[in-house]
């Protein structure tokens, strides 16, 4: 009898195929159809804004024609599911606008969207030509929540205590896990084959998280994530075809990921996988790294008080800046020096919260671009240089307690004169659970975005058809192709 699969890859699989999410619990299903809308909602902005992203999608050789292949959100484009899976995530996390969630290790449960819905879409088009015999789960919207809900909770489970980038590995290994389990699923592996495809994730080498830090931050943090997504598809598929797994790739001596990596302790979790996450993750109110947004909040705020006090010059009126937050936010976004790139800007925290408090408002996705005068303007590098940012002890407990979840910063302006506004501490920003607006705020993001393309009409066809969880989810995806303004 063959060695049993470690534990760890055995119980993510028993979750995926046997646990039943509550029918009746609307949260649960209200909170996923949020978080499915959101994610479209900031593919949809990128598709209509970024043209850089754009360069990043369809085939691999132009003019490829893919029978029955992914129709790409908002463009054009139709392609084999490992590559609309890296398209659709590039399409998903590019501006940094999608759903975040911290723990210990930090990231976006939507990324898992970008595996989850192209295998869809190809898998329902494939049957429906007789090119396939579909042998997973029906491919309706109901299907599509359920799937979002457990890739979330997977990788928002082992956020909580499992601290990747300790090891300088990216968070987006999550993403690959949470969806090569659910891919699995889709696809109709057995339960073996699953944990076979598992352990190929744990097998792989991982992102080196160095283009998320410091100086190196670059654009592949915007695209890290597709392409763990992209991944996940391809080993579900290689497994399908018959690879086997390695029982023991968590656990085997001297080369098993713990072995090499997390050492013989393993995995911590701090609580049974369930549908925690996806009622608790961060919906971004604005393109703002997840850590820095409540310290955008604190600075517009600031900027009013600020004109309510008669002064008009920050520039020549404010001393210094204090800012204290999270040893994650000191950690992630804390960046003194030149910047170098859109990336670098969007994952500095004085960058964001100095363009707030001259901008009197939030941060959009072209305040970072190069060609942005907010990029070269001296007023905003000036303010940078004043603030100074450090961890807070208090706000980094209640940022790791699940009870709490809070993002928090404290903000706090001195002037020339002498004198000091008082300190605007935000610990449960608009976009938090724990936010009373968010879910309006959550709902105008989606109408703002998809407006950037798609007439009022259209974008009520889309918010009736998430009610409907017999939809064919091939009938979803093809609301989302533009009728005559995709970006190629």
């Amino acid at each position: 009898m063959p060695n049993p699969y470690d534990k760890p890859i055995m119980d993510i699989v028993d979750y995926v195929y046997k646990h039943t999410l509550d029918e009746t619990d609307e949260k649960i299903w209200s909170s996923a159809r949020t978080a499915l809308l959101d994610a479209m909602a900031c593919a949809i902005s990128t598709a209509a804004t970024s043209s850089e992203c754009i360069r990043l999608l369809g085939p691999v050789v132009e003019g490829t024609t893919v029978p029955d292949g992914f129709r790409v959100p908002g463009t054009a484009f139709m392609v084999d599911p490992v590559t609309g899976a890296f398209g659709m995530g590039v399409l998903i996390r590019y501006l940094d606008f999608n759903d975040a969630l911290g723990g210990v290790e930090w990231g976006h449960p939507s990324d898992n969207l970008a595996a989850i819905l192209p295998v869809m879409d190809w898998l329902a088009c494939s049957s429906a030509s007789g090119r396939r015999v579909h042998k997973g789960p029906p491919l309706t919207m109901q299907t599509l929540l359920i799937a979002l809900v457990k890739a979330y909770e997977v990788q928002g489970c082992y956020q909580m205590q499992n601290a990747f980038n300790a090891y300088g590995i990216d968070h987006v290994v999550l993403v690959k896990l949470a969806s090569a389990a659910v891919v699995s699923w889709l696809l109709g592996l057995s339960e073996e084959q699953a944990m076979a495809t598992i352990s190929h994730v744990w097998m792989d080498g991982h992102p080196n998280r160095v283009y998320r830090a410091g100086a190196n931050t670059i654009p592949r943090k915007g695209w890290a994530a597709a392409d763990a997504a992209r991944r996940a598809v391809q080993l579900a598929l290689l497994v399908e075809q018959g690879q086997p797994g390695s029982p023991g790739a968590l656990s085997a001596k001297p080369w098993g990921f713990w072995e090499r990596t997390f050492g013989e302790a393993g995995f911590k979790f701090p609580r049974p996988f369930g549908s925690w996450a996806v009622q608790n993750v961060l919906f971004k109110t604005m393109p703002v790294e997840g850590h820095a947004v409540s310290a955008v909040e604190a600075s517009i705020l600031h900027a009013r008080l600020f004109r309510q006090k008669g002064l008009s010059d920050p520039l020549g009126q404010i001393k210094r800046i204090d800012l204290r937050t999270t040893a994650a936010a000191y950690l992630i976004v804390n960046k003194q020096g030149t910047l170098h790139n859109a990336a670098d800007r969007d994952h500095c925290i004085q960058y964001v919260v100095a363009l707030a408090l001259l901008k009197e408002g939030p941060p959009e996705a072209a305040d970072y671009l190069d060609k942005s005068p907010w990029a070269t303007s001296e007023e905003l590098r000036s303010l940078r240089e004043r603030i100074m940012v450090r961890p807070d002890s208090k706000l980094t407990q209640d940022y790791f307690d699940l009870d709490k979840k809070s993002i928090g910063a404290g903000m706090t302006v001195h002037l020339v004169d002498g004198s000091s506004m008082p300190e605007i501490l935000i610990e449960y920003p608009v976009g938090h659970a724990r936010h009373p607006r968010t879910p309006a705020a959550a709902q105008n993001k989606f109408f703002r975005n998809m407006g950037q393309m798609f007439l009022a009409g259209e974008i009520g066809r889309i918010l009736g058809a998430v009610q409907k969880p017999g939809l064919p989810v091939s009938d979803f995806v093809d609301l989302f192709v533009p009728t005559g303004k995709a970006r190629l």
